[in-house]
């Protein structure tokens, strides 16, 4: 067994590195605040997420396959309303899900 010196001093080094690996990002973000480039993204990432998941589901999708389909375009369709409505992704998004997976579980949960 490790003297009692040296565990406080490997814990104390883990404690220190710990938190400095996590403070980092804070400190060096901090100039990127300001920056044009952080406004611009904080204005387009919510549509390019939305894009993003709109291709993924997408991308898979069989026409001729109407059980399927229909579930995916109707919750499609749910989430471009409630953005329409209320222009808020976190809401559009969760919304879509839960209506694409009570939609499914009522299909394919015969």
């Amino acid at each position: 067994m490790p003297d009692t010196g040296y565990l406080i001093a490997a814990v104390a080094i883990a404690v220190a590195v710990t938190w400095a690996l996590r403070a980092l990002p804070f400190v060096a973000l901090a100039p990127l605040r300001s920056s044009p480039l952080i406004g611009y993204l904080k204005k387009a990432m919510p549509v390019g997420v939305m894009v993003v998941l709109t291709v993924y589901t997408l991308r898979d999708l069989d026409w001729r396959v109407p059980d399927r389909a229909w579930p995916t375009v109707l919750a499609l369709a749910c989430t471009v309303a409630l953005h329409l409505w209320r222009r808020n992704v976190l809401l559009s998004v969760l919304g879509g899900t839960v209506v694409h997976v009570v939609l499914v579980s009522a299909v394919f949960g015969r």
